[in-house]
């Protein structure tokens, strides 16, 4: 069941057990259907998910604006309040698109044990050229990015070109868009896909694996 922390946070599954702080993409915020139905299934294998809106989200919420996302150091700012504030242990941050690279911008935080990034945003689509990765090269604690093979943000062609620290793992979903969704014709059903993508989540979330 999910239940209401706060006006900007959600938390789904059990009280107690391993806990994934799940940070939104640009366009959507912590209640949109992906978000929700990932936080739902790793829910059902007990693990704690804790969603929550950026700022710019909320001020959408309460005046129907949408709004472009606030600048990564205000991004990382709201983040770390959320994180310092559900956890004193360390724990597996990661988020959709633009909330996994802001969990990967945090990986020096003491209470951040490994980075889960479903759908990194390498680049805007068609712009190669303007490249956001550039950190995971250096990063020193695991991190698991999870890629549509399709991705227009980073597709499984230019993965291999990408520079990762050892720390970093990555794992495509077969013919997924930036959301994992494949297309008909591909053989695959999103539902597979996203049950692929919440298996491999849940074994770094329980520790049963670093990346």
């Amino acid at each position: 069941m999910t239940e209401l922390l706060e006006p900007s946070m959600l938390t789904d599954g059990p009280e107690e057990g391993p806990i994934f702080l799940f940070a939104h993409g640009a366009g959507a915020g912590m209640q949109h259907e992906f978000m929700q139905d990932i936080a739902t299934r790793l829910a059902q294998k007990q693990i704690r998910v804790i969603r929550f809106n950026f700022p710019y989200m909320d001020k959408s919420a309460v005046d129907g604006k949408r709004r472009p996302p606030d600048r990564a150091p205000k991004l990382l700012n709201a983040m770390t309040g959320v994180l310092e504030n559900v956890t004193n242990q360390p724990i597996v941050i990661g988020g959709k698109s633009m909330g996994g690279r802001m969990a990967s911008l945090l990986a020096e935080h003491p209470l951040v044990a490994s980075i889960a990034c479903l759908g990194f945003p390498f680049h805007p689509p068609g712009k190669p050229e303007n490249y956001k990765g550039a950190h995971l090269a250096e990063i020193a604690k695991p991190c698991l990015i999870i890629q549509g093979e399709r991705d227009t943000f980073g597709n499984a062609t230019e993965l291999p070109e990408f520079a990762f620290s050892p720390r970093v793992s990555t794992m495509l979903v077969p013919d997924g868009d930036h959301s994992f969704k494949p297309r008909k014709s591909s053989g695959f059903t999103e539902e597979q896909n996203r049950q692929m993508v919440v298996d491999r989540l849940a074994l770094l979330i329980k520790g049963v694996t670093d990346v």
